[in-house]
């Protein structure tokens, strides 16, 4: 009798499409392997873990490519419309791959120096990659917050990595406490959504955000909606370490192992912008909205300019004072998020289409150069600041310019890239954001944009004196530098220059895709 019942009853085709997260599959995939090959392999054969795990992340970013050359027409949707391939998707994704095989690059020999397990370092990073692609490509708050948990958790356990390490202890658990926290406000946030896209006609609620989108002006409960968007917004703060949702990232990224904070300062933020971007631009399209949806989105602009001068002005100043290579750089990811911010709004208020994907693109561009400069920076530090990070502060950097000129000036150039310099990937990511800005009207958030970028100036040509214009009183050897992490340098030298001189067709690239082939579909 059950088993009639079940054939009567309609079921909806899910549209199960597994070819839409084929990338995602490949890198979970793959990290499943890394734990067997570390479990069985013999201690001396461990270091092949890192050779899988970026042999995964180029089979994914093969598979990104395949994608996209192949998806025409509509953006193709699978499984009941969580899953979307689009721009936004797969340019993140790309960033995140190229942000995980960097790290990668950097701590295989780090892992292998601290004397650190290496294969559930890069199985943990592996996972860590697959909430961030998750995040991008959900079309669905459920699916946003299953990758946005995936990479936390795999976070939280990177974070404290270096277990003798009191520091790093003290790390990882500040993460994991501020972390819930903020998961707890993007949660209830989905929840008050759910409930308020609850419509006049009759259809319960949703988390589609296609769906939501739909129902803005026909939602029962409008308030509820608005208050569920405030507070998925304090949660997605957390994320991208803006101000005031800052107050953990100094102690975090400062006490974390360099090589995963390098890995938190450039992935986990691109991954929330990229979640942050579909859920604020496609499912709360106040803009292009009615009625009390048009009376909110002057609120909602009003309150992210807010929040971007805040985020900029806090982390360039409190920047000025640290004594500490990492915590200086903690604060000045507080800053660029602000510059990030400059495009989201620009994004968010863009009344025509050309102008929306511009703006996203522009702020796609933004995160992959911050990567870039980033990661590079980062590299170095781990090298100067040997095991355990022993040598963070600024003044371990006295006097060192012409002691390792290789390093200083590679540094140097990263600094300079993350200040602004002209012909540097830095200076067009913010040419990028500011220009739509521009376009839009928020010239004053503009303003204040270039003045917070004239602040950093401070910080950043104060560590390039201490390198080249103090006399060092303490004796000091140049570190050796690994071929792997002579690698990832190289190409974050390249990507500064190449994304400083020949931008136009990586925002091409991000912002219209090659229609080659049929659909996948």
């Amino acid at each position: 009798m059950f088993l009639s019942l079940a054939f009567q009853i309609a079921i909806p085709d899910p549209n199960v499409n597994v070819g839409l997260i084929l990338p995602e599959l490949i890198v979970g995939g793959v990290g499943v392997i890394v734990m067997l090959v570390d479990a069985f392999a013999r201690p001396t054969q461990r270091w092949i873990t890192g050779g899988l795990s970026l042999a995964g992340l180029g089979a994914a970013a093969a598979a990104s490519v395949w994608m996209w050359l192949n998806w025409a027409g509509n953006p193709p949707r699978g499984f009941h419309d969580m899953i979307v391939l689009d721009e936004l998707r797969l340019s993140f994704t790309l960033i995140f791959l190229f942000v995980s095989a960097l790290t990668i690059l950097i701590s295989m020999v780090w892992v292998e120096n601290e004397k650190l397990p290496a294969g559930e370092f890069h199985s943990l990073l592996l996972f860590a990659t697959t909430g961030m692609m998750l995040m991008a490509s959900g079309n669905d708050l459920v699916i946003i917050f299953l990758g946005l948990e995936i990479l936390s958790i795999a976070t939280y356990v990177m974070a404290g990595f270096r277990r003798t390490d009191l520091r790093s202890n003290e790390s990882s658990l500040k993460y994991f406490i501020l972390g819930s926290f903020s998961s707890a406000f993007l949660l209830y946030g989905i929840a008050l959504i759910y409930g308020a896209t609850t419509t006049t006609t009759g259809f319960p609620g949703t988390t589609n955000i296609t769906a939501i989108a739909a129902r803005l002006d026909i939602a029962r409960y409008p308030a509820l909606l608005f208050a569920g968007a405030a507070m998925m917004l304090v949660g997605f703060g957390f994320k991208i370490a803006t101000a005031p949702f800052h107050v953990w990232t100094p102690d975090v990224y400062e006490g974390a192992p360099t090589p995963v904070t390098a890995f938190m300062a450039a992935g986990p933020k691109a991954a929330g912008f990229a979640s942050f971007l579909r859920v604020f631009i496609f499912g709360f399209p106040f803009v292009a909205a009615a009625g009390w949806a048009a009376k909110a989105n002057a609120a909602w602009v009003s309150a992210m300019i807010v929040l971007a001068i805040i985020t900029m002005t806090v982390g360039n100043i409190v920047a000025i004072v640290q004594n500490n290579v990492k915590r200086m750089l903690a604060y000045s990811s507080i800053a660029h998020a602000g510059y990030a911010l400059v495009g989201f709004i620009a994004a968010g208020a863009a009344t025509d289409l050309d102008t929306r994907n511009s703006a996203l693109a522009a702020v796609a561009f933004y995160m992959l150069t911050y990567s870039v400069m980033n990661l590079g920076a980062f590299a170095i530090v781990t090298l100067i600041a040997r095991r355990n990070d022993r040598r963070t502060e600024v003044e371990d950097y006295n006097g060192i310019g012409f002691r390792a000129p290789a390093l200083s000036f590679t540094l140097s150039i990263f600094l300079l890239s993350l200040l602004g310099l002209p012909l540097t990937a830095g200076f067009m990511g913010k040419v990028m954001v500011f220009s739509v800005a521009l376009k839009e009207g928020f010239y004053a958030l503009v303003v204040v944009a270039v003045l917070n970028t004239a602040v950093s100036a401070y910080y950043y040509l104060r560590l390039i004196i201490v390198m080249f214009f103090r006399e060092r009183t303490t004796p000091w050897s140049a570190p050796r530098v690994p071929a792997s992490v002579a690698l990832a340098i190289i190409i974050t030298v390249i990507g500064v220059f190449y994304l400083g001189l020949f931008p136009n067709k990586v925002i091409d690239a991000f912002q219209k895709k090659p229609v080659t082939a049929q659909a996948l579909r």
